[in-house]
């Protein structure tokens, strides 16, 4: 199912209900069935003696197995100051050479099994992902133990690579809402490895083949790392094969310390990034939040979502809908697993710069001030779990879910939990989760635009041109 087809389903499912105050639904419609649980899955888990963590899930269905090996630790929050971006360059390089297989022989390999390979690199950690036939099972486990233990950044990929990153980068630079969310990262995350996560050209073009190879080393390790397996295959068949691959792998050196707590709170800085001539204005609003294994997790994950996770959310029907101030406006929470944040965003015209910041504000204020009525509670708690089934129907997204909830540290259970828990959440407690974390006098202001709209903006707070 495409990406435009669920969205057209998962609008079709919550239109009615988001315009129910402004036109009347027909007498005769039936109501909603129950929201469908997501089915659990019996998850077998062992552990080898290296301490890679292997779980299995198996699924009947197609004839494909999909497999995700996870490394804690190990993504853009581990690079060091000086060199911000490391992690993704270690992870695109993993599957462009190993001691037995060049790139194009990886590829092909993978082809021929049915399926195929990459890894890339989040702020926590470097994920490794393979698909392929049942019947390939046992070889493409082969060839991700290979790009995983024996790569070697060969020098012509290495320079192909930073010169990819350079030219991704100068097209990034070019776009204001990159900027914004580089000096929105500073503003949330002070000196924190959270606000490092954007490459520089200093950092790429200082990258050498032996740089990669020791973060490689202290990064790639079996016994910080979780190997997911999901498909047709039974769970004592799967351990074998990752015995065979992984088991004879072993620990070297000590692992990286793990990525200290992120400030959940900070003093708002307010910022001017200049774009000479710009007709827009890019606004981005945030705050320092909480981890994924927080307690107000899955109410944050409510409340964000009522006040700007959706087209139907409060700040779209504002800002969008209401004023035809911007195409679009949101909040999205960010869990990570020594942190999180709440960032606002909206690309305005310039003569509403202001006028904006001020209806994201109200927006604010009145999720801590009024109750949130049952029938916007229902609609967005609906929303959120038709959309969280309907992106784990595949078994790809189940192992890619779990883990992506380990590198944050949740439990495999959460899989499973996730929806009764935001069923389970009440309007008293959106409307404490909005006083608590969306509190105007908390929120930094970064805006990249003409110096003109600043005039616009000293209500806010004192800007500073950067």
């Amino acid at each position: 199912m495409t990406k435009t087809l669920i969205a057209l389903v998962i609008g079709a499912l919550i239109a009615p209900v988001a315009y129910a105050e402004t036109a009347a639904l027909p007498k005769d419609l039936p109501a909603y069935s129950a929201d469908k649980p997501l089915p659990v899955p019996e998850i077998a888990k062992r552990t080898l003696d290296n301490g890679m963590t292997v779980w299995v899930v198996p699924r009947d269905g197609v004839p494909r197995g999909d497999y995700v090996l996870a490394f804690k630790g190990a993504g853009l929050a581990a690079d060091r100051a000086d060199m911000p971006g490391l992690a993704s360059m270690v992870a695109g390089l993993l599957n462009e050479g190993t001691e037995k297989l060049d790139s194009r022989a990886i590829a092909e390999a993978a082809q021929s099994y049915g399926g195929s390979v990459a890894a890339g690199a989040g702020t926590d950690g470097i994920t490794v992902f393979a698909n392929a036939l049942a019947s390939k099972a046992e070889p493409m486990m082969q060839l991700m133990s290979q790009i995983a233990r024996t790569p070697t950044f060969p020098e012509k990929e290495v320079t192909l690579a930073k010169a990819n990153a350079l030219q991704g980068l100068k097209a990034a630079e070019a776009q204001p809402g990159f900027r914004a969310e580089r000096a929105m990262l500073s503003a949330v995350y002070g000196d924190h490895p959270y606000a490092r996560t954007q490459a520089t050209e200093e950092s790429i073009n200082a990258v050498t083949r032996e740089q990669l190879q020791q973060a490689y080393k202290q990064r790639v390790r079996p016994d910080q790392s979780l190997l997911v397996v999901t498909g047709r295959i039974e769970p004592e068949a799967a351990f074998k094969l990752a015995q065979a691959a992984f088991g004879d792998w072993k620990v070297e050196g000590d692992a990286l310390k793990a990525t200290k707590a992120a400030q959940a709170e900070t003093e708002p800085s307010f910022v001017h990034l200049e774009r000479e001539g710009s007709v827009q204005s890019a606004v981005r609003i945030g705050r320092p939040a909480i981890p994924a294994t927080h307690p107000d997790y899955v109410a944050l994950r409510l409340t964000s979502t009522v006040l700007g996770g959706g087209f139907s959310s409060r700040l779209m029907q504002n800002l969008r809908e209401d004023k035809g101030y911007t195409y679009g406006a949101g909040v999205g929470y960010r869990s990570q697993a020594s942190g999180g944040a709440l960032i606002a965003s909206a690309d305005v015209r310039n003569e509403v710069t202001g006028k904006a910041v001020g209806e994201f504000f109200a927006e604010y204020k009145r999720i801590g001030a009024e109750a949130v009525s049952a029938a916007e509670l229902d609609m967005n708690k609906r929303y959120i779990a038709g959309g969280y089934l309907i992106s784990n129907q595949l078994q790809g997204a189940v192992a890619g879910t779990l883990a992506g909830n380990w590198l944050i540290g949740l439990p495999p259970e959460f899989l499973g939990e996730f929806v009764p828990k935001i069923r389970e959440v009440d309007a008293e407690q959106v409307q404490a989760i909005g006083r608590k974390y969306f509190d105007p006098k908390q929120q930094s202001i970064v805006v990249v635009g003409d110096k003109t709209v600043v005039e616009q903006l000293k209500d806010f707070g004192k800007f500073e041109d950067q």
